[in-house]
């Protein structure tokens, strides 16, 4: 009955223990959905930024209620590149929004105990978003995305294409030899 409920699948048939059930190595549990995975992140990000909310206002709202906005449309377009790397990065830039954010308006003094849990919440949400940042990174991949950090610009790319430079180490075919291997000498006019 567990593994009905976690989603588990029975290995091949082996000699199983005293109790009747197969032993746990063969047992696999199957990873969950992602597009689930992404609705639990947004569902876990949106909770803490409205008790956030409850300490820090205006522009810590703006900025995550509206990268939040772009999970949902990265759920609606399952198989929309654009959708989820404009997701990944705005929660990339939301960590250094957030980091900046809680240290100017922090409060230093007299703190009760709605804007001590605000400001819990919005820290857990912040510690939270490298996290999600990798999760996320996953999905963009399984959608076909390419690694984002490519470093082009410090060295030369590793990546081989049909276009080949001018100064090419393969040497050109020779377009005056004949079939025989002589050279051919081109006459004058």
């Amino acid at each position: 009955m567990c593994e009905t409920l976690l989603g588990a699948r029975q290995g091949p048939p082996v000699s199983s223990g005293s109790h009747g059930l197969p032993h746990p190595r063969h047992l696999q549990i199957s990873s969950p959905h992602p597009h689930f995975v992404l609705q639990v992140i947004i569902l876990v990000h949106w909770l803490l930024t409205a008790w956030g909310c409850l300490e820090f206002s205006n522009s810590y709202a703006w900025a995550n209620f509206t990268i939040l906005a772009l999970g949902v449309w990265a759920v609606a377009q399952r198989d929309s590149i654009d959708a989820i790397s404009m997701f990944l990065s705005g929660l990339v830039a939301t960590i250094l929004l957030d980091i900046i954010y809680i240290g100017i308006f922090y409060p230093r003094g007299n703190l009760t105990d709605t804007n001590r849990f605000g400001a819990g919440m919005a820290i857990l949400s912040l510690l939270l978003k490298p996290f999600s940042c990798g999760l996320v990174y996953h999905m963009y991949r399984e959608r076909g995305g390419e690694f984002l950090l490519h470093a082009g610009f410090l060295g030369p790319s590793q990546q081989r294409s049909a276009y080949q430079t001018i100064d090419s180490p393969e040497a050109p075919a020779d377009l005056y030899a004949s079939p025989e291997g002589k050279g051919y000498t081109p006459q004058g006019y």
